[in-house]
């Protein structure tokens, strides 16, 4: 795993060699699941821009993995960081690699002047799981 960067919202971890797309995906799933989250929404990126006559290169989407348990209770203190939608995966192909990618709610919490020890608290919790679904999904584990 990459180390994160503390001065970057966006850590990518690229998928093994041997992982597929469909892989990720049923990982993510079974991965996900098991720890308590939902996928209320995909965003297809990829292939809207396609309908519109842009080529991304690869697979280009974003998938939301939610556990309100945890984003809730950084939204309870500070409704505005609705607008990072803390729960989104990244999938894309970048020169023919596979990566999946988070925005980091720790980075996105510097955005909200003097935020509560529990919206700390809660989103370093929700980094960390979401980094752990996303190293495990790069490996393809179920």
């Amino acid at each position: 795993m990459p180390p994160i960067d503390s001065g970057k919202a966006i850590y990518a971890v690229p998928a093994e060699p041997n992982v597929t797309y469909e892989d990720v995906i049923t990982s993510l799933k079974v991965i996900s699941e098991g720890m308590n989250f939902v996928n209320p929404a995909n965003f297809p990126i990829g292939e809207h821009m396609k309908q519109r006559g842009q080529a991304p290169e690869g697979v280009l989407e974003v998938r939301a993995f939610c556990n309100l348990g945890m984003g809730a209770e950084i939204m309870l203190d500070h409704p505005e960081f609705v607008v990072f939608a803390p729960c989104r995966i990244g999938i894309y192909e970048q020169k023919g690699q596979l990566y999946l990618a988070i925005d980091r709610p720790t980075y996105d919490l510097k955005s909200i002047k003097n935020p509560t020890p529990r919206a700390q608290k809660a989103a370093q919790e929700l980094e960390s799981t979401l980094i752990q679904i996303i190293d495990k999904a790069r490996r393809g584990d179920i």
